[in-house]
């Protein structure tokens, strides 16, 4: 290919403009249009049409373009066929028996509704509360593995009869084995180690043994040796019930009625057949051959849901009568577990019997008395257990007990149980259980008459604090009547305030922070927060109690959004000081933040929530150092952002532009808050020029300068070479806008100069990415920019595009890369645009080379030269792409650029330059690897621009510019 010489083609862009204006053309209603809703029809497959045709139902259907997507509204789509092959699967797999099993447990568990707080939820907060450091025993009997011989001359019934009698002797007096010393960790796995041997005796088939260790498990019940770990002693034990009643039991014989068609949710005993109910009644008997009380009562309980195999009414007869089994146990706590397993049972298989459920309340409330008997102080005094202590063991009885009795229980019930209250003189324990019990509205209209009980309970067996914690709760869920409020809330401190405990006042006061922010302005508030400081701070106990200031502050922050009212609280900055622990406060300064970016949907200045806010902000980023992780930078840095996004100082810019010098020093070490604080400056620039529409005096003149100076000291702290890259241009063009062209100049020079460093590759999201990409997408942006640049007087023609041509030509670019031709391909537009009369676009005020040199014959005779350069690169890069396969299909993509660039940008009328063209095109076609039906657009826009009176020449062209087939 011989040198040319170049020559820029005359662009009119007003002309061209118009003639790209799309013409407008009227639409029909009713006509098909791409944006209008998609009419979706039902389709039939015909019988016998090939596969994939389809007849509509709908005759205006046919004249609408096939919606790919509407194929999943039928499922013929290839994922929706998958899903419904995978349902099926699913639905076969879910007809199987213990399938069946789970989806009926669910069921009753919903039958109860969501607000029925389900045991699960109970169970690991009694584990987690009630525990012992003392040692623990097991005690079991698990009977003898004798063989038994058999009589010949009995009949098969009478054996097996007398078989399963010696087998349950055998649990009356096998071996026993006792373990001792054991820590309470050790004592749940012995009982996990049972609950996994109760499964595999199952699974084998030794349903005696299994039954065994279950009977066994229940009698450990009776032992209070350990008290104060009876509760959770209780809910490890009635785990292995539920694994017997559940899963194992009332499944196998669910298994024998649902042969051959499972059985409905809603059967009645005649859908039972004979073997079923011979086996269930074998259970029983099984069962009520147990000598003692308490395991035959624990495992009759357990298997209660099987009666239903048995007789239509036989829960509702049973359940009286294992309610009244109870009162024959002795020991008072033991007896109140029990009623409160039974009441667990019972609501899961018959909610609706209340009446035998109640009865287990008003027994319960008849025994205790017992708890001042003799036997019960003895047995305190033994363990050194301290009266309120041991009264907290019946808590989690009793409030079950309670829960299951109050539930969608009348209002009536709850006055009733009031008066039984004050008739057992307000005992403290069962009003406790009360408050908690019944719907949060009932007590909360009756809130005076609860603490005029609580007034008159004796406080030495259970602290008044915890009465009203429990109040405190259903009031924060329910409001009590308007005029009690403040009394309530006064009646309520005064108890609370004297409370010496720290972590009982905390408990107690977290509670009612909720009521006092719910119902009360900032100076009720503000109260309590100086009484909770003031109960804290001694021997700094609030060390102790963070998760409990914790949620004091998101309870404030839920109902007080307007963060000038909550700033001008003289107690919450005081409060926050508590939190000296660093995690801890970071976690409450974030959780602060996220609600004032939520919640504040105004610009402010105020200097109270700035202030505070700065603290805050401050706190947070003085918390990073050497070992934060990213995501936690990354984390802190938003929130910080979005506190800076919100303040605004209206038409004070210079008051703006000071803080965000104040923040740049108080947020150093976090790059993208830097970063954040560079765009604010530059936005404020802008809003300047745009308040002085273009026309700078000398004060805004200096300010935006002053901007520039800030931008340009604050870009070089930053890690991030590509943030550094655009945020350099980015306030080289906010200089231009703004007339500061020294400015100007100083940024686009000093993103030149940074240009050498770009690493060959970088880090995106955790994984290292070539940098070429993102060097290209900025070089282009770049010399899009220097367009309107208008050149120093100090330096020579285009020194800036020459110096960035430099860099690029010195740049150590990747093995086989073709970046830097591809910067040269982009740089020919740039120069052509430099050299037409005038320019595409220009900035207000702002002289470009345009005006400077007025078409200067020099001046375009400089661009030309510089173009030649950039065309002679060019061609002899793709002089050396011959070597193979992948260079050659570089070479064919390079050269249609270059050729696109030409017809676009250059005077093809210049024979020279319109053979290059040409031979661009024949290359870019030589070897088969262009894009077909690109080049056929072009063609059609060459034909297109050649009916043009002064694109004549480009006839000429065309007719030398052929499609060659890939063979």
């Amino acid at each position: 290919m011989a040198s040319v010489q170049w020559r820029s083609r005359g662009r009119n862009y007003e002309a061209e403009l118009q003639r790209c204006h799309p013409e407008g053309l009227p639409v029909e209603f009713g006509d098909y249009h791409p944006l209008k809703p998609i009419m979706v029809t039902d389709t039939k497959t015909r019988r016998g049409a090939r596969k994939g045709s389809t007849s509509s139902s709908s005759s205006s259907s046919s004249s609408a373009p096939v919606d790919p997507l509407s194929s999943m509204l039928d499922g013929t789509d290839p994922l929706s066929m998958f899903a419904a092959t995978e349902t099926s699967a699913a639905a076969s797999h879910s007809s199987s028996v213990g399938d069946l099993g789970r989806k009926r447990r669910v069921k009753e568990e919903e039958a109860l509704g969501a607000d029925f707080e389900p045991w699960s939820t109970k169970r690991g907060e009694i584990l987690a509360r009630f525990t012992t450091t003392e040692k623990l025993s097991i005690n079991l009997c698990m009977g003898s593995d004798r063989g038994k011989a058999p009589n010949p001359g009995s009949s098969a019934v009478s054996e097996k009869v007398r078989t399963r009698l010696e087998e349950l002797d055998d649990l009356e007096e096998g071996s026993h084995r006792e373990l001792l010393n054991l820590s309470q960790q050790d004592y749940a796995n012995r009982i996990e180690e049972l609950n996994q041997s109760l499964k595999e005796a199952w699974s084998s088939d030794q349903k005696v043994k299994a039954l065994k260790i279950v009977i066994q498990c229940s009698k450990l019940l009776s032992d209070t040796s350990v008290i104060q770990f009876y509760p959770s002693k209780f809910v490890l034990i009635t785990d292995i019930l539920d694994t017997f009643v559940g899963r194992l039991v009332y499944d196998r014989i669910w298994t024998m009625c649902s042969d051959p068609r499972p059985l409905p949710d809603s059967f009645t005993v005649e859908d039972v057949n004979d073997t079923a109910k011979e086996t269930c009644l074998n259970w029983f008997f099984k069962i009520a051959s147990i000598r003692e009380l308490l395991p035959r009562l624990y495992v009759e309980a357990a298997i209660l849901k099987c009666n239903r195999f048995l007789s239509k009414s036989g829960i509702q007869e049973t359940l009286p009568r294992l309610t009244a089994m109870i009162r024959g146990m002795g020991d008072p706590l033991v007896a109140a577990y029990a009623r409160a397993y039974l009441c667990r049972v019972g609501m899961e298989v018959a909610p609706h019997l209340k009446e035998s459920l109640n009865a287990n309340i008003f027994d319960l409330l008849t025994t205790f008395r017992q708890i001042s008997g003799d036997s019960v102080q003895k047995q305190l005094h033994l363990q050194k257990v301290e009266v309120p202590a041991y009264l907290m063991l019946y808590s989690p009885a009793i409030n079950w007990i309670l829960q299951c009795v109050a539930y969608r229980a009348p209002e009536p019930l709850l006055t009733e149980m009031m008066e039984r209250c004050k008739m057992m003189a307000n005992n403290a324990l069962l009003l406790n259980s009360i408050m908690r019990a019944f719907r949060p509205e009932f007590v909360a209209t009756r809130a005076t008459d609860f603490i005029g009980m609580i007034k008159d309970c004796d406080e030495s067996g259970f602290p008044k604090h915890l009465l009203y914690g429990s109040l405190g709760r259903s009031l924060a869920c329910a409001d009590p009547p308007e005029s009690e409020r403040l009394t309530i809330l006064n009646e309520a401190w005064k108890v609370i305030t004297k409370v010496r405990n720290p972590q009982d006042y905390m408990n107690c006061a977290e509670i009612w922070v909720e009521f006092t922010c719910r119902h009360f302005a900032k100076r009720e508030v503000n109260t309590v927060l100086a009484d909770i400081i003031k109960h804290m701070t001694p021997d700094r106990a609030f060390e102790e109690a963070y998760p409990q200031l914790q949620s004091v502050i998101t309870k404030i922050l839920m109902y007080f959004h307007d963060f000038s009212v909550l700033f001008s609280m003289e107690r919450f900055l005081p409060f926050l000081d508590m939190f000296q622990k660093d995690s801890v406060r970071v976690e409450v300064c974030k959780s602060i933040m996220e609600v004032f970016i939520k919640h504040q949907l105004e610009l402010t200045r105020d200097p109270v929530i700035l202030n505070a806010m700065l603290h805050i902000c401050k706190t947070m980023h003085d918390s990073v150092n050497a070992l934060t992780l990213e995501d936690e930078k990354r984390s802190l840095a938003l929130l910080i952002i979005g506190f800076i996004r919100m303040v605004s100082f209206g038409r004070d810019f210079e008051q703006q532009l000071s803080f965000c010098v104040e923040a740049r020093s108080t947020f150093c070490n976090l790059e993208p808050v830097l970063v954040q604080l560079i765009h604010t400056v530059n936005q404020l620039a802008m809003e300047t020029r745009m308040v002085m529409k273009g026309n700078h005096s000398r004060k805004t003149a200096a300010f935006v300068r002053a901007c520039a100076a800030y931008c340009f000291i604050t870009i070089p702290s930053l890690s991030s070479i590509f943030s550094r890259l655009h945020l350099y241009l980015l306030s080289g063009q906010v200089a231009l806008a703004n007339q500061c062209l020294s400015q100007a100049d100083a940024f686009l020079k000093a993103a030149v100069s940074v240009l050498p460093e770009v690493p060959r590759s970088i880090s995106v999201e955790g994984k290292l990415r070539s940098s070429e990409s993102f060097l290209l997408d900025f070089i282009n942006n770049f010399l899009a920019t220097l367009l309107v640049v208008p050149d120093h007087p100090e330096h020579g023609v285009l020194y800036l595009v020459r110096g960035l041509l430099n860099m690029v030509q010195d740049y150590t670019w990747e093995d086989n890369s073709d970046a830097k031709v591809r910067i040269y391909i982009s740089a020919l537009p740039l120069l052509a645009a430099m050299s037409q009369e005038t320019y595409l676009y220009s900035i207000h005020k702002v002289d470009s080379n345009e005006t400077l040199y007025g078409g200067d014959p020099k001046f375009l005779s400089e661009i030309n030269k510089l173009c030649e350069t950039l065309i002679g690169q060019i061609l002899d890069h793709l002089k050396t792409l011959t070597r193979d396969e992948q260079s050659m299909r570089r070479q064919s993509a390079l050269a249609f650029s270059l050729f696109g660039v030409l017809l676009a940008h250059g005077d093809l009328k210049n024979n020279k330059l319109s053979q290059l063209s040409i031979n661009l095109w024949n290359l870019s076609h030589k070897h088969g690897h262009s894009e077909t039906r690109v080049s056929i657009r072009t063609l059609e826009s060459i034909r297109h621009q050649a009916q043009r009176p002064d694109m004549a020449h480009l006839s000429d062209t065309i007719q030398r510019l052929a499609l060659q087939s890939r063979t």
